[in-house]
């Protein structure tokens, strides 16, 4: 099992150097926001994102690196926090990553604020500095992320996601911010406009699997970090679902949306749900397309020549699929 320590090795000083950065970044003249960025500085996840900014950077550039490579990973991570924010007040969701959510301690409104001072650090730290380009990548990303969870919300109502729509809806919302992630780190270190979309392409289709991936998990018997069904019980449409509804006769089809539209809360009927759609060939067709997206990403990146940062995000690709969590 590929570990995320062993991803980080050629990359470990940047990624020091990096989280005092982040840190500054934050700084603002409020007390209480100091307290609250602080707070969210401690309970940091695996910090993907900048990783994917700095081995990129480095494989595209020969080991090359500069502050902008720095400010850019900055920027990705102040505007994906500041999502991550708003999204747990959307949600109503009071833990994120085992901590409490701001919204849990301070309340929606001081949320919304913080997710909207984060915005704005990180819209300045790309003006002041005149990196546009990196600045016009985050931004697409956001934009698209917004449009992917309208998307994903309209269609959802009336359970009508075809396996198009369902990748449109995934690569806007989780995928786009992957792609940035490569397309700046490329771009940071002066790739050309070919370069850095053939970058932003490798994270849209490592994005894509690594959302695939999570869908599965819906489905899974393992112990990982969160119970199974909940994708059933929100009445997602993910992919094993949507290719069962395509492939079984008009009466299973009716069960089935009665099912997740009607019973979705009944745990006896989501088990059934899922038993029924690993009968169907569900699990299989939802793992081929995950491998697919993987091999496609893994082609990209064999047009480097080798180096420990290739080998890196090589086992990045390998650790979306192979992760248990």
């Amino acid at each position: 099992m590929k570990t995320v320590e062993q991803i980080k090795l050629p990359i470990v000083n940047e990624m020091e150097r990096f989280e005092e950065k982040f840190k500054e970044s934050m700084i603002s003249n409020v007390p209480l926001l100091n307290r609250i960025t602080h707070y969210i500085v401690r309970r940091k996840g695996k910090q993907m994102r900048p990783m994917f900014v700095f081995l990129v950077a480095k494989m595209v550039s020969d080991g090359d690196f500069n502050e902008r490579t720095y400010r850019g990973a900055s920027v990705i991570e102040l505007i994906h926090t500041a999502t991550l924010v708003h999204d747990d007040v959307v949600d109503d969701s009071n833990r994120r990553r085992g901590f409490f959510s701001l919204n849990a301690l301070w309340k929606n409104k001081i949320a919304v604020l913080v997710g909207d001072f984060l915005l704005s650090k990180g819209l300045l730290l790309s003006i002041d500095n005149d990196d546009f380009d990196l600045l016009k990548l985050i931004s697409v990303a956001v934009r698209e992320m917004s449009e992917g969870e309208l998307l994903q919300i309209e269609k959802a109502r009336k359970l009508d996601i075809t396996e198009d729509i369902y990748f449109d809806i995934i690569r806007q919302k989780t995928a786009t911010l992957i792609a940035a992630c490569c397309g700046i780190g490329a771009a940071s270190v002066g790739g050309n406009e070919v370069e850095v979309e053939k970058m932003r392409k490798f994270g849209e289709l490592i994005g894509i699997a690594f959302q695939i991936k999570d869908d599965l998990f819906d489905y899974t018997d393992a112990k990982i970090g969160k119970p199974t069904g909940i994708d059933i019980k929100e009445q997602k449409m993910t992919l094993p679902l949507i290719f069962t509804l395509n492939n079984c006769d008009v009466k299973e089809r009716k069960w089935l949306i009665n099912s997740v539209k009607n019973h979705n809360k009944d745990k006896k009927r989501v088990r059934e749900i899922i038993a029924f759609v690993k009968e169907k060939g569900g699990i299989e067709y939802t793992t081929s397309k995950m491998e697919s997206y993987q091999q496609q990403a893994l082609e990209i990146l064999n047009t480097y020549p080798d180096s420990e940062y290739k080998n890196s995000l090589q086992l990045m690709v390998d650790y979306v699929i192979d992760r248990k969590i």
